[in-house]
């Protein structure tokens, strides 16, 4: 049997996180192109917790505008 590359592992495990990642940027309201991120080798996945628990999410400020 043959053993992938590393590099295709890496990449393999990237994408299972790229697109989860992906769906909760765009239903956050940020550009799921933020996702790329998570490539960034050790602090890709730090930027994007940050991003998201501290940027105010584009809708739930469309909600507020709704309810004012």
């Amino acid at each position: 049997m043959m053993m992938f590359p590393e590099i295709i592992q890496v990449f393999i495990v990237g994408l299972l996180i790229f697109l989860p990642v992906c769906l909760i940027y765009k239903k956050a309201g940020f550009h799921p192109a933020w996702a790329a991120l998570v490539f960034l080798p050790g602090f890709g996945l730090l930027i994007i917790f940050m991003q998201l628990a501290l940027l105010p999410w584009p809708n739930l400020r469309d909600k507020i505008e709704q309810q004012s």
